[in-house]
C-alpha cells in the first residue's frame, strides 16, 4: 500500500508572530491507503482534504481555515479536527510558532524552512604455485592432464564497514538491508524493514525536481527508491539529493539504483551519519523511561528516530548546524522532537500512531522540543506544547538548565511562557533539558 503526495485541495494559512527558525515553510498532502499506526501518510477516519501551509510574517498571529476554497470558522475547523473529519497533515508542527526567548539576548532567529518551528578487505588466500614442472621418471608414462573444473564467478567482496567513521562504498551494498555496518540505525518497529522513509518516483534525474512521489508504508527498500535511515543519538543522516520535491516535499536518504545497490546521494560526504553541533543534552531524573523521538527530515516527517532515555541517564540531542545541514527551498532547517509520557515504550512512542496510546503518543505526544544552531552561530532550543494536534498533558516536568540565556520550564502542564519557551545557549556552553519528577522544583 502506498501514500501519495498530491496538490493541496484546501489550506489553512498561519502567520507567525516573528520570523522563527522553527516553522514549517512547506506544505504536504499525504494520502493514505492502509491502517493508521505508522506513518504520516496513514490517517484513520480522516479526509485527505486538509493541509496546513505556514507563512511567517511580522505582526499578530492570524489563523484561517480554508476548505474547498471557502473560509470556515475556527470553531467549526477545530470541531472537525477533534471529530476526525478534517486532518492536519504534512507538517509535524504546522501551525505553531514557538515564542521568542524569555529574555532579551543577542540571538537573531532567522526565517527557516523546516522542522522545528530543526577498510578492511577479506580475500581467500590463493593456492601456492610454482613455475617448475614436476619431474617424471624416464620409464614412466606421464599421467594425462586433468581438465580443470570451471569455477563459478563469485560476487566481489565488499569492504566491511567499521561504524560511524566508515566510508560508504557507493553502489556496492544491496538495498535489502539497512547498512548498520556504516553507522545507520535499523528501527525494529518500522514496517519498512528498519528504514525510516521509502520514496518511489521512477528515475532519479539529476537537475530535475522530483514529482509523482509514492511513499510505501510497508515493504523494504528496492530499485528506484530513495531510502531514508536513522542515526544514533547526537548524529544525523548526511544523505539527501539536491533534487527535491516539485511541490515542496522533502526527500532524503540513499538511492537504490536499478540494479538493487545503494548509492550516496551526496557523494561529497562519504559517511552516512555526522555529529550535530553539540552542546545540548537530555537528562532523565525520573523513575521510568521517557522516549524522545525526532522526525525523519528530509523525509516523510514521521517521528520515528528514537532517543529512549532511561532513569539516571544523560543523552546527546542532535543539534543541527543550519549553516551546513539540509536546506528546504534555500532556507536552513533545524530539528524537531516529540516528548512522550514517562513509561511509554519507545516502540509505541516513536511512531506516527500508537494503537495503545492513540491520544498521547507519537504524533499526539504532549510536548515538542526544537533545537538548532542558527546561521549566526548561536544555538537555541524551545520547549512547547504539541498544539493543535494534541491536548495531552505530559506526566512529568521539564526544566532547561546549564549555560543558557533566560528561563525555560514546563511544570504540571504550564510553561514558563504562554505558548512555550525559547532560550539561547551561551557560546561554548552546555544545556540540559532535564526530565524531572512532578513537584521536584519551584518556579
Amino acid at each position: 500500500m502506498k501514500g501519495l503526495f498530491k496538490t493541496a485541495v484546501a489550506a489553512a494559512v498561519v502567520a507567525g508572530v516573528v520570523a522563527q527558525p522553527h516553522n514549517h515553510g512547506h506544505a504536504h498532502l499525504h494520502r493514505h491507503a492502509r491502517k493508521h499506526n505508522q506513518s504520516p501518510v496513514e490517517l484513520e477516519k480522516r479526509t485527505d482534504k486538509t493541509v496546513i501551509i505556514t507563512e511567517v510574517v511580522e505582526g499578530p498571529t492570524v489563523v484561517k481555515y480554508v476548505l474547498d476554497g471557502q473560509v470556515i470558522p475556527e470553531e467549526k475547523a477545530q470541531e472537525g479536527i477533534a471529530a476526525g473529519q478534517f486532518a492536519v497533515v504534512g507538517s509535524s508542527k504546522p501551525s505553531f510558532s514557538a515564542p521568542p526567548p524569555s529574555v532579551t539576548t543577542s540571538i537573531v532567529l532567522p526565517e527557516h524552512g523546516g522542522q522545528f518551528f530543526e577498510k578492511t578487505t577479506s580475500a581467500k588466500p590463493e593456492p601456492t604455485t610454482t613455475s617448475e614442472a614436476p619431474k617424471v621418471k624416464a620409464t614412466e608414462e606421464p599421467e594425462p592432464e586433468k581438465e580443470e573444473e570451471e569455477e563459478e564467478e563469485e560476487e566481489p567482496e565488499v569492504p566491511k564497514g567499521t561504524g560511524l567513521d566508515a566510508e560508504f562504498p557507493s553502489g556496492k551494498i544491496r538495498c535489502s538491508e539497512v547498512p548498520t555496518d556504516y553507522g545507520a540505525v535499523k528501527i525494529p518497529w518500522s514496517t519498512t524493514r528498519g528504514w525510516t522513509t521509502l520514496a518511489s518516483f521512477g528515475d532519479w534525474v539529476k537537475g530535475k525536481a522530483v514529482d509523482n512521489i509514492d511513499q510505501p508504508v510497508d515493504g523494504t527498500c528496492g530499485p528506484k527508491m530513495m531510502c531514508s535511515y536513522a542515526c544514533p543519538p547526537g548524529y544525523q543522516k548526511t544523505q539527501w539529493p539536491e533534487e527535491q520535491g516539485a511541490t515542496g516535499q522533502s526527500v532524503g536518504g540513499l538511492w537504490c539504483n536499478a540494479d538493487g545497490f545503494l548509492e550516496l546521494t551526496r557523494p561529497s560526504v562519504k559517511t552516512l551519519c555526522e555529529a550535530g553541533a553539540g552542546g545540548v543534552f537530555v537528562r532523565n531524573e525520573l523513575d521510568d523511561n521517557a522516549a524522545v523521538c525526532r522526525t525523519d527530515y528530509p523525509g516523510n516527517e514521521n517521528m520515528i528516530i528514537p532517543v529512549d532515555t532511561q532513569p539516571g541517564g544523560t543523552y546527546p540531542l542532535t543539534n543541527p548546524d543550519s549553516r551546513t545541514y539540509y536546506k528546504w527551498q534555500g532556507k536552513p532547517t533545524t530539528a524537531q522532537y516529540y516528548v512522550n509520557n514517562a513509561g511509554v515504550p519507545v516502540q509505541e512512542a516513536c511512531k506516527w500512531k500508537s494503537e495503545k496510546y492513540p491520544d498521547s503518543a507519537g504524533n499526539w505526544s504532549p510536548t515538542n522540543i526544537g533545537v538548532g544552531k542558527s546561521l549566526t552561530g548561536e544555538t537555541f532550543l524551545s520547549v512547547f506544547p504539541n498544539l493543535p494536534t494534541s491536548h495531552a498533558i505530559l506526566n512529568f516536568d521539564i526544566k532547561v538548565e546549564g549555560d543558557i540565556s533566560g528561563t525555560c520550564w514546563l511544570k504540571a502542564g504550564t510553561y514558563s511562557q504562554d505558548k512555550g519557551c525559547t532560550v539561547g545557549l551561551k557560546p561554548g556552553g552546555t544545556a540540559y533539558i532535564v526530565f524531572k519528577k512532578p513537584g521536584s522544583f519551584q518556579v
